[in-house]
């Protein structure tokens, strides 16, 4: 190997300590000509992407099968070694030895047939030098399967639940199954020592003279026996994480070279290559790296006074009365909690069953009564909802009736509007409804703050636009004697208020602009704000106006035009086609129907016109020399795309010189940008959308760069 790899030159003879087997998922080849080789389910060969540190996986056929080698540096095709041999999002991929294509359900009935196996692919080792990745070798591998666990979780996967059935849809029907025998043996090993280590604790405990009442913690004890089993909690919580480092749905970040957890997000979804960390490493995903994370947070927990918790329905619970609350409630039906919980709960339950015995009575994690809208639950999709809205009615109804007077309650409520009706609007399920109970609970909406609450490397997940943030419900209680209106005088108040509160959301107030990827939960405040002060608005037949209507009144403000022509041709353009092209003619037709000319909008330099066919330039393709004093026809569209451009390849320093030239166009910018992400985001674009999102996010640093450089060049416009 040192031969073949002159970096391992200086490590040649070293003991270097192993940080991470990295394998891939097989099945068997559907080609009949190698239906007797395993072949690779890989998403990709990247190792590293580090610049300067790039390494990779290349399979090499041979001998009637293949073996896999690592390289350094920058492979010679980038974009086969990037996807593996993955074809498309989902279980697509292409065989390895016969180029055959490996379709999603042969990969599922090979999988549920048990016939899904894995290979090693790499070693990852640390080294002085940083991160060094190896070949793997068949006696590796062999120790790899001698592994013998002592127990193995033999508790089912909930399924249909979204958020957990992947695990039997491949082949992994316990919770048992997301494991590796290496990794079931260690983690039942470490569970196991956390036993012994709460019995030495007490041991050490009395030698220092403390003393020893025999009342656990769970009964309130103080002494010997509940500081033990404290300890042991915090035991349990470093094994806890190391366990979302070691299961077969951790995943290798070729950028980072670290670990990538099971619970990246609040699912569990499949993992073809997955990374096996090794437990006794001092590296991500250790028992000794989880194992300090908990200490680094004990040393700065308060200790001076006693915590107390408790757990309680929320449509029942007194503890409330008097208080001022800010609670953060589940959102309808996007995550089933307690489906996913049961991963932590088999290991928790091993652990901490002897301190807590009422608290882990139960196999698995309680369900039925969880205050979420699964069909799986309930028969239904109207019946899960009914369970819900009446749920959650009847938890409002007890915070509205005993929250404090002087203060409004707070609702962290973090749904993202996904259903969309053309005709008459944006509205959601899980939102409608869960605004739906809020009001019926007596409460009136008088505001929503958005509040950042989520790490930037979860917003921009791939190909996800996720919420950057929370946002945050304002309540107080509906006087008793709140009048009703009509639908048209709701709009009016509508039209008044909704216009400046836009404004004020996206020019930031107090802090950054809100990101457009939130707006549309953003803008629900002020308009709900109007809709809820009332008993009721009352429609055209007398009767009350639904929750889901005021949403797609509220939402209308997101796509109002106020742009100059060329601008609104490819806006309207851009929300049919896209970047695709399409006929000149009909191009013709909108073109004059907003006041501009196909081959006006061409000479501005944002779209070609050729031989019948018209597409719109991506702002890949701007020039890079542009500047808005040499341009004699600038709409905002181009504009815009010209400082997406100089963020995305340059920086946004040099997005703020940008704007310097064209001050008076920074806020038709900003308002272009928003109503583009939420176009691309209702189509479901989701890069597109990311590049708006992300000017905006950017925003006030591209202006604190604008106003440095200082206004150039002549303004002929003036803002009044």
């Amino acid at each position: 190997m040192v031969k073949e790899r002159p970096d391992l030159k200086p490590y040649a003879g070293q003991k270097l300590t192993v940080i991470a087997w990295l394998w891939a998922r097989t099945v068997k080849s559907p080609n009949p000509a190698f239906s007797h080789v395993d072949v690779p389910l890989a998403s990709t060969f990247m190792l590293s992407t580090k610049a300067g540190k790039e390494a990779y996986v290349e399979p090499v056929i041979e001998n009637d099968g293949y073996r896999f080698t690592v390289k350094v540096g920058k492979p010679k095709d980038a974009e086969a070694a990037k996807n593996g041999v993955k074809l498309a999002r989902g279980a697509n991929f292409r065989c390895l030895m016969s180029d055959s294509v490996i379709e999603a359900k042969y990969v599922r009935s090979e999988a549920q047939a048990a016939r899904m196996a894995a290979r090693l692919m790499a070693i990852v080792v640390d080294s002085p030098s940083g991160r060094l990745y190896l070949s793997p070798n068949p006696q590796i591998e062999t120790v790899a399967r001698s592994a013998v666990p002592a127990w193995k979780p033999e508790l089912k996967v909930t399924t249909p639940c979204h958020d957990v059935d992947r695990l039997p849809m491949y082949g992994m029907p316990t919770w048992g199954d997301a494991f590796t025998p290496r990794q079931l043996a260690a983690l039942t090993t470490f569970s196991d020592l956390v036993h012994q280590a709460r019995s030495q604790v007490v041991r050490d405990a009395l030698a220092i003279g403390m003393a020893d009442d025999d009342i656990g913690l769970a009964a309130g004890g103080s002494a010997a026996t509940a500081y033990a089993e404290a300890v042991t909690v915090y035991l349990a919580c470093a094994l806890e994480k190391t366990t979302d480092y070691s299961s077969t749905v951790c995943s290798w970040i070729s950028g980072g070279q670290t670990m990538r957890n099971t619970f990246g997000r609040q699912a569990i979804p499949m993992v073809w290559d997955y990374a096996e960390a090794n437990v006794l490493s001092r590296s991500t995903g250790s028992f000794f790296s989880s194992l300090d994370q908990v200490v680094r947070v004990i040393a700065v927990l308060p200790a001076t006074s006693q915590g107390l918790c408790s757990q309680e329905d929320a449509q029942s619970q007194s503890t409330s009365v008097g208080k001022v609350i800010s609670t953060d409630p589940p959102y309808y039906d996007n995550i089933g909690y307690a489906d996913l919980s049961d991963f932590f709960y088999i290991w928790l339950r091993r652990s901490l069953r002897p301190i807590f015995p009422d608290l882990f009575a139960t196999l698995a994690v309680p369900k039925s009564q969880e205050l979420v809208a699964l069909p799986h639950r309930h028969g239904s999709k109207q019946q899960a909802e009914a369970f819900f809205l009446d749920g959650m009615t009847r938890a409002m109804h007890r915070l509205a009736d005993q929250a404090h007077p002087f203060f409004p309650v707070t609702i962290f409520y973090a749904f993202k509007q996904s259903e969309t009706e053309s005709i008459e609007g944006t509205a959601s399920t899980g939102w409608e409804t869960f605004l739906d109970a809020v009001l019926r609970a007596g409460f009136a909406i008088s505001g929503t703050w958005p509040m950042r609450t989520e790490l930037a490397n979860k917003v921009s997940g791939i190909g996800h636009n996720m919420l950057a943030s929370s946002i945050i419900l304002v309540c107080r209680k509906r006087p008793t004697d709140a009048s009703s209106i009509s639908r048209r005088e709701l709009i009016r108040e509508l039209n008044e208020a909704l216009p400046f509160a836009l404004d004020d959301m996206t020019r930031g107030g107090i802090n950054s602009p809100v990101a457009p990827v939130d707006l549309s939960q953003a803008i629900i405040g002020p308009g709900m704000a109007i809709f809820s002060k009332y008993a009721a608005v009352l429609e055209a037949d007398g009767k009350p106006m639904s929750v889901r209507t005021a949403l797609q009144l509220i939402n209308r403000f997101l796509a109002e035009d106020d742009f100059e022509h060329d601008t609104q041709f490819c806006l309207h353009w851009f929300e049919n086609y896209g970047w695709a092209e399409g006929k000149f003619g009909e191009a013709d037709v909108l073109a004059r129907a907003k006041g501009t000319s196909v081959d006006g909008v061409k000479d501005s330099g944002v779209l070609t016109s050729a031989k019948g066919a018209v597409r719109l330039l991506r702002w890949t393709d701007y020039p890079t020399d542009w500047t808005p004093e040499s341009d004699l026809r600038t709409p905002v569209w181009e504009a815009l795309h010209q400082m997406i451009r100089a963020l995305q390849r340059q920086s946004a320093a040099d997005a703020g010189a940008l704007l310097a030239r064209m001050p008076t166009r920074a806020e038709p910018m900003r308002q272009l940008a928003y109503r583009l992400y939420t176009l691309c985001e209702r189509k479901g674009w989701a890069e597109d959308a990311r590049a708006y999102n992300e000017l905006i996010t950017s925003w006030s640093a591209i202006e604190r760069a604008s106003q440095e450089v200082g206004h150039v060049g002549k303004q002929t416009e003036m803002d009044v």
